[in-house]
């Protein structure tokens, strides 16, 4: 709840890595101009990997930014921040990599909002749990949970913080508002999912990006989605029938007790990702103002 009273919803935004820049430029946007933007909604994390993570998932990373920066950013703005490490495909000697290690046990002892990991591998939960204590679990979506006594099943592990529901599970509204309260808290929904409603192979496409990150040779996934050729479209992901848009939030999700929303965009441009602060986050009079706003910010590359 707000100050007022209202159910806040507490977005989870990507690129905590890879759109550094973006961040630099809005974070202080958002707290110094708190009226552009919808009272009842806040930045719950941002989230992202730096490039060449052998435990990275979901999205291959080029995220370059300083690990310290980044820490030293959420840290100032009190935002929580979360390393995407959902590779499906780990094995036990990949736990020993210093790199990611180093990573969790930076974002483990800093200061500030709790951070957290986003997981797919039971292997790597486990080590996490046992080594880094300290970092909150998120069941990353990679897991492709569409059958929902499938996702009832992760809500109830006490392994994990937040889950995420594959996006086709987003409008099962009679079942979803069955849920108990403690587990209606639990739920991440992702918002603006691109990928074909009718997909069978989404698991194949992340075991992909998971061989990638490793790097391990296999075969490329092969997308036999309608417009796959096209890439991310925002206009297209609107028509998706698990689209969550911002007035969804307001009059569906939230009344419904639902009060966490994922935002993915990690491998498009920061461009696009700022749409989607405009669309999720920014009240339309103000939505030029903020655009310009970032726009002249000389330091940052919107292209």
């Amino acid at each position: 709840m707000n100050q007022s009273g209202k159910a806040v919803a507490h977005y989870h935004l990507p690129g905590l890595f890879e759109f550094y820049e973006l961040y630099r430029a809005f974070l202080p946007l958002f707290r110094e101009h708190r009226e552009y933007f919808y009272d009842w909604c806040d930045i719950g994390s941002l989230y992202g990997a730096p490039a060449d993570c052998l435990w990275g998932g979901g999205r291959v990373s080029s995220g370059d930014a300083s690990p310290r920066r980044v820490l030293a950013l959420t840290r100032e703005y009190g935002v929580s921040a979360r390393l995407t490490f959902s590779n499906s495909l780990l094995r036990k000697e990949h736990l020993s990599d210093s790199q990611c290690n180093a990573l969790c046990a930076l974002l483990e002892k800093a200061e500030g909002p709790q951070n957290g990991v986003i997981v797919h591998s039971e292997l790597l939960t486990q080590y996490l749990k046992k080594t880094y204590p300290g970092l909150y679990l998120v069941s990353s979506t990679t897991k492709v949970l569409t059958d929902f006594a499938d996702f009832r099943r992760e809500l109830a592990r006490e392994d994990f913080r937040y889950v995420v529901p594959d996006f086709r599970l987003n409008r099962k509204f009679a079942l979803l508002k069955e849920l108990p309260d403690a587990e209606k808290r639990k739920v991440e929904f992702l918002c603006n999912e691109c990928c074909w409603f009718g997909c069978r192979d989404r698991k194949d496409c992340y075991e992909a990006v998971s061989r990638k990150n490793l790097g391990e040779s296999g075969p490329e996934h092969p997308c036999a989605a309608p417009n796959a050729a096209g890439g991310y479209r925002f206009s297209r992901a609107m028509e998706n029938p698990g689209f969550i848009g911002v007035e969804d939030i307001q009059r569906l999700y939230l009344p419904m007790g639902f009060s966490h929303f994922k935002i993915e965009g990690r491998s498009l441009g920061s461009a696009l990702i700022l749409e989607f602060l405009l669309h999720y986050m920014t009240k339309p009079e103000y939505q030029l103002h903020v655009r310009e706003a970032i726009y002249l910010e000389n330091t940052l590359d919107l292209f």
